[in-house]
C-alpha cells in the first residue's frame, strides 16, 4: 500500500509529478490528431494537437508530432523549426551534466518515482529510435527541397546520435543486469502470464543488430553523398545499410552502382521515398505477478506492463506509376520493428521497476489481511489507479519507408500510386543530376512533399494554413 511508505518517498514521488500532464492519456490524445490525418485533413490535425497541449512549455512529444504533420503538409521551413526545438531538447538533456550530489538525488527521485508509481512519471526522452529517425526525417525535409548540402548536415548529425547511444546502451545494459542480480530478480518477460511475447520475438524483431540503427538513414546518407560528389564516404553508407538489412538487392545495387558513370547532362539519377502508415502506438496490459513473501505466503499482484499495437489501417504499397510504368517499392525500414526491438531490449530494466512496485503492492496487501482476517486475499483487492504502463511515443512518426530508385530524363513526369482516389497522380519537375522525391501514405491519403511537385494540382487538404 502506497500510505504505508515513509513520507520522505512519498515526497520524492510526488516532486517527480509535473502537474496533471504526466497523468494524461496521450495515446487516446494522440488518436484524435491520427484521425484528422487519416481523414487528409492536416490543418485540424494541427489544431487537435494544440488543444491537448495547452501549456507554455511545450515538452519533447509536441515538437516531434508538430514537425511531423508540418512536413506532411509541404509546409518544411515551419517543420524543420519544429524538429530543431525538438533536437535542441534531446542535446540540451544529453549534455546536462549535474553535480555529484544533485546528479545522485535526481536519479534516487527518478528511480523512486517510477518505482513508486510508473514510468510516466519522467520525464519523456525519447526512445533511441526516434532520436536517430528525428535527424534522418530532418534530412529527408532538406533533400525534398533539394538541399543536399543541409541533408549532410543532419545526416552527420545522425551517424553522431548512434555512436552516443551505442555507448550508452551498453552502459545501461551492464548497470541493469547488475541491479537485477542484486535484487535477485530472475522475472523473463516470457514468463508473463499474458503478455503477448509472440510479437517481441517475431524473427524480424530479433534479426534486427539493435533498436535504434536504420537501414533508410544510412541509405540516404550514401545517395546524399553520392549526390554531393563524395563517392569514399558514399559506399560506408551503402555498406551499413547492406549490414544492417541483408539480403535486400536494392541496397546491395546501388553499392555496386558506385563504380558506374553517373547520369548524363540531360538525365537525373532519382531516388523515390514513400513512407506509410504511423509509428506503433503503445498501450498498457496489467499482467499478475506472483510475489513471494516468504516460504508459506505468496500474493498475486498486478502489475501493467507496456505493448506496442502496430498500425493496420494502412494498405501495403508495393509500386509507384511513373509515367504509366510501375516501379517497384522496397521496403527498407519498419518503425515498428524498430520500437518492438527497443522495447525488447528496455523490458528487464521494466521488469526491475515493475518488481519493486509489485512487491511493494503485496506487502500492503498482507498487512491489509492481518488487520483484517476474515477478508484476507492472496491477490491485492485495492486496484490501484497509478498502475499504468507509459504510453507515450511519437505516434506521427511514419512507419514503414519503401524506396525505387530509377534513372529519368530531365523535365515534367508524372506520378501516382495505387490507391482509391490517388489515380489521378501529380506532376513533378526533374532537374537535378539527383534528385529525390518524397511522399507520405497514410490510411488511403497521398501527400507529395517537397519543392519538385507542381502544388497547383496538389489535393487542398495538403496545403497548411497559416498558423
Amino acid at each position: 500500500m502506497r500510505h504505508c511508505l515513509p513520507f520522505f518517498l512519498l515526497l520524492s514521488a510526488i516532486v517527480q509529478l509535473s502537474g496533471c500532464a504526466a497523468y494524461r492519456n496521450y495515446d487516446e490524445e494522440m488518436q484524435q490528431t491520427i484521425d484528422q490525418m487519416a481523414k487528409g485533413d492536416l490543418n485540424e490535425a494541427l489544431y487537435v494537437l494544440k488543444v491537448n497541449n495547452p501549456w507554455e512549455d511545450k515538452d519533447l512529444l509536441y515538437y516531434l508530432e508538430r514537425g511531423a504533420i508540418l512536413s506532411a503538409g509541404t509546409a518544411l521551413p515551419k517543420s524543420q523549426e519544429a524538429w530543431r526545438t525538438a533536437e535542441q531538447m534531446i542535446i540540451q538533456r544529453e549534455d546536462a551534466v549535474p553535480s555529484a550530489p544533485m546528479k545522485l538525488l535526481t536519479r534516487f527521485g527518478n528511480e523512486m518515482g517510477t518505482m513508486l508509481v510508473n514510468d510516466k512519471l519522467l520525464r519523456y526522452e525519447g526512445y533511441d529510435y526516434e532520436k536517430v529517425m528525428l535527424t534522418t526525417e530532418m534530412a529527408l525535409n532538406q533533400l525534398a527541397d533539394n538541399d543536399f548540402d543541409g541533408a549532410r548536415a543532419d545526416i552527420k548529425k545522425t551517424h553522431e546520435r548512434e555512436t552516443l547511444i551505442a555507448r550508452q546502451r551498453e552502459r545501461q545494459y551492464e548497470e541493469a543486469e547488475e541491479q537485477a542480480k542484486q535484487q535477485g530478480i530472475k522475472l523473463h518477460y516470457k514468463d508473463l502470464q499474458g503478455y503477448p511475447v509472440a510479437v517481441l520475438d517475431a524473427p524480424q524483431v530479433i534479426e534486427l543488430k539493435n533498436g535504434y540503427q536504420s537501414a533508410f538513414s544510412h541509405y540516404l546518407a550514401g545517395f546524399t553523398y553520392e549526390a554531393l560528389g563524395e563517392r569514399t564516404l558514399a559506399a560506408p553508407g551503402y555498406r551499413q545499410a547492406i549490414e544492417l538489412r541483408p539480403g535486400v538487392p536494392f541496397l546491395e545495387s546501388a553499392l555496386r552502382n558506385l563504380d558506374k558513370p553517373g547520369p548524363d547532362d540531360d538525365e537525373s539519377e532519382v531516388l523515390i521515398v514513400v513512407q506509410s502508415g504511423f509509428a506503433p502506438a503503445r498501450s498498457s496490459v496489467q499482467v499478475p505477478i506472483p510475489v513471494r513473501l516468504n516460504e508459506n505466503l505468496t500474493i498475486v499482484a498486478p502489475i501493467s506492463f507496456p505493448v506496442m499495437l502496430p498500425d493496420t489501417l494502412t494498405p501495403p504499397l508495393t509500386h509507384i506509376v511513373v509515367d504509366g510504368k510501375q516501379q517497384k517499392l522496397t521496403m527498407i525500414n519498419s518503425v515498428t520493428d524498430m520500437a518492438m526491438r527497443t522495447l525488447r531490449d528496455d523490458m528487464p530494466q521494466i521488469i526491475s521497476r515493475a518488481m519493486f512496485r509489485a512487491n511493494m503492492a503485496a506487502i500492503g496487501q498482507a498487512e491489509k489481511n492481518q488487520r483484517d482476517p476474515s477478508k484476507a486475499s492472496l491477490v491485492v483487492t485495492d486496484p490501484d489507479p497509478f498502475e499504468e504502463a507509459d504510453t507515450r511515443t511519437w505516434r506521427t512518426l511514419p512507419d514503414k519507408t519503401l524506396v525505387a530508385r530509377l534513372r529519368l530524363k530531365k523535365g515534367l513526369h508524372r506520378v501516382r500510386f495505387p490507391y482509391e482516389g490517388a489515380e489521378g497522380g501529380l506532376t513533378v519537375r526533374v532537374g537535378q543530376s539527383h534528385q529525390l522525391l518524397s511522399l507520405r501514405v497514410f490510411l488511403y491519403q497521398g501527400f507529395f512533399i517537397g519543392s519538385s511537385w507542381l502544388f497547383p494540382e496538389t489535393p487542398a487538404a495538403a496545403v497548411m494554413a497559416p498558423d
